[in-house]
């Protein structure tokens, strides 16, 4: 059975320490992507990792901490504005609905954006419904408001 989700809502990764961040819900977009700075690739001991940093200063829960993993691949992305990118996506686990889930999540800078995490058709596929009238669904049933 789908789990039904609004268009909005908050949810844990706590891999990076990061609760209750805000998400959107994006139908339109076919991979989930997180907000990030300072991207790049390195070599430690001949072996590649990406470097990234999440949100931005301005962001409240910002932390100014560095992350980095091994486990990357690049990938290359058609933006809402029709432009192809090439971006790096990390596998993490994202924790919604009282679930952890495994998420793919492309490294993009979306500062301008209202949403540090858009989740889309790939991961939402099979597993939600979208009710564009509700908002915060999940939210609300892990602080038992429902």
């Amino acid at each position: 059975m789908k789990i039904t989700i609004g268009r909005f809502d908050k949810a844990d990764f706590k891999e990076f320490s990061l609760f209750d961040i805000d998400v959107k819900i994006d139908s339109g977009a076919y991979t989930s992507s997180i907000h990030c700075s300072n991207i790049e690739e390195i070599s430690i001991n001949n072996e590649n990792y990406i470097r990234f940093t999440l949100l931005d200063p301005q962001h409240p829960f910002y932390n100014n901490k560095e992350y980095s993993t091994k486990n990357y691949a690049m990938k290359l992305v058609k933006s809402s504005n029709g432009i192809t990118q090439k971006r790096y996506l990390i596998q993490t686990e994202i924790f919604i609905f009282n679930t952890s889930f495994p998420i793919h999540l492309t490294l993009s800078e979306r500062k301008d954006m209202k949403f540090p995490v858009l989740l889309g058709r790939k991961f939402l596929n099979k597993r939600f419904v979208i009710d564009t009238s509700r908002t915060n669904i999940s939210h609300k049933q892990k602080n038992n408001y429902i």
